[in-house]
């Protein structure tokens, strides 16, 4: 049961993701989330989310930001790292995947999905059929309910690594 919230992958941080070795994969396009995914809560880019997203542009991908978030917010963030995004994503919802995934021509073939929340980030990627990656928050201060739903994600971590799941960049 608690296996439709396993991410694909679990890493400690977004910034310890080889993405050169996905991009000679074959992946093409990466979705991500913006708060405690790439900086904390509320934060703006930072030297190292543009460097980041530089070298991704170089690598030829397309990337997105998909987010609960209201457009000021996501804008902002986007507008600094030269991203497209999607706001009020209602996640774990799979619309603005597919929205997301179309808007940048690619599909679930050669998609990657990156971010912090199993119930709405992961969930979401897998209900549309996106490879999921989990990461670390980067931050443990958050709203209330995501302190909350981080209890319950405990349990599914749990399990996922009790059955066979790794977490990588140890």
């Amino acid at each position: 049961m608690l296996q439709r919230f396993y991410p694909d992958r679990y890493e400690n941080s977004t910034y310890e993701i080889d993405f050169d070795a996905y991009y000679q994969k074959g992946y093409r396009a990466i979705l991500f989330d913006i708060d405690n995914t790439l900086v904390p809560h509320g934060f703006p880019a930072d030297a190292r989310a543009i460097k980041l997203f530089e070298h991704l542009h170089g690598l030829g991908f397309q990337c997105m930001m998909l987010s609960n978030n209201k457009e000021p917010r996501v804008k902002g963030f986007c507008d600094a790292v030269n991203c497209q995004y999607i706001f009020k994503a209602n996640k774990p919802g799979v619309t603005a995947y597919k929205r997301g995934m179309e808007q940048m021509g690619c599909d679930t073939s050669n998609t990657l999905f990156v971010g912090d929340q199993i119930f709405t980030d992961i969930w979401g990627a897998k209900k549309a059929g996106i490879f999921s990656i989990l990461v670390k928050p980067i931050h443990p201060k958050e709203e209330i309910q995501i302190v909350l739903k981080r209890r319950l994600e405990w349990f599914v971590l749990r399990s996922y690594l009790k059955h066979g799941g790794q977490q990588h960049g140890n």
